[in-house]
This record gives structure tokens, sequence and C-alpha cells, in this order.
């Protein structure tokens, strides 16, 4: 009987720290520019999410599918309820005019691992 209550309360407390875990939440996945001149290559947005889990939340890392877009994140650790940012530049200079999109991969600590981004616009000749 005692095995018994042991393997309970041991799996018990195997599951709740299992449930105890950070959870990031994107207000937005996606991000439209729109049409831009060439003239006005580089375009900027955020992506701003929210930590709903109950540990804090560690953005380990934010790549861009190509070197033209650069993603600049929170480094330090986001509290349960908190916001934290992804700033996502896309530089056009150089690059054919017509429509573009890519994606930004990030990883976490929390649930989801791994959530993909995307910013996508039409930029026009000078």
């Amino acid at each position: 009987m005692k095995k018994i209550l042991f393997a309970f309360v041991a799996l018990m407390g195997f599951a709740m720290s299992a449930a105890a875990e950070p959870k990031v939440t994107f207000e937005s996945t996606s991000h439209n520019f729109g049409t831009f001149s060439e003239a006005n290559a580089t375009q900027k947005c955020v992506f701003t999410f929210t930590n709903t889990g109950d540990q804090p939340l560690v953005i380990n890392q934010a790549v861009a599918s190509c070197g033209c877009t650069v993603p600049k994140y929170t480094k330090t650790p986001i509290k349960p309820g908190e916001k934290g940012t992804i700033n996502v530049t896309y530089n056009g200079q150089g690059k054919f005019p017509g429509h573009f999109k890519k994606t930004i991969t990030v990883r976490t600590n929390g649930t989801p691992e791994m959530v993909r981004l995307y910013i996508e616009g039409d930029m026009t000749e000078k």
C-alpha cells in the first residue's frame, strides 16, 4: 500500500511540475507593410507577446530567413503576465522591387517552443 501511495504522490508531483511552465502568446504573428517605394526601402514593425504561463519566459533565439531582415528581441526573462517585443527591420535596398514574404523563427523555453512570425509587403520602383 505504501508503494502505491508513494508512486501516486510522485506521479502527481511530476504532473504538477510539468504543468508549471512559461507560455508565449503573440498579439499577431504576421505584419503586412503594404506598398512602399524603393526610395523608402527600410521598413520596421514590432511583434508584441505576453508570457501567459506561470514561469519566466526566455526568448532563446530569433532568426530571420534572409539577411535583409533583422530581428531584435527582449533578452531578459519575461515574468508571468508581462510583455516582451521582437522588433523587426526589413531592408529592401538593393533588392528587386515586387512582393516579398520573410519568416522570423522564434525559439523559447516555453510553450510553444517555436513560433514563426511573417512579414510581407510590396516594394515599388523609385
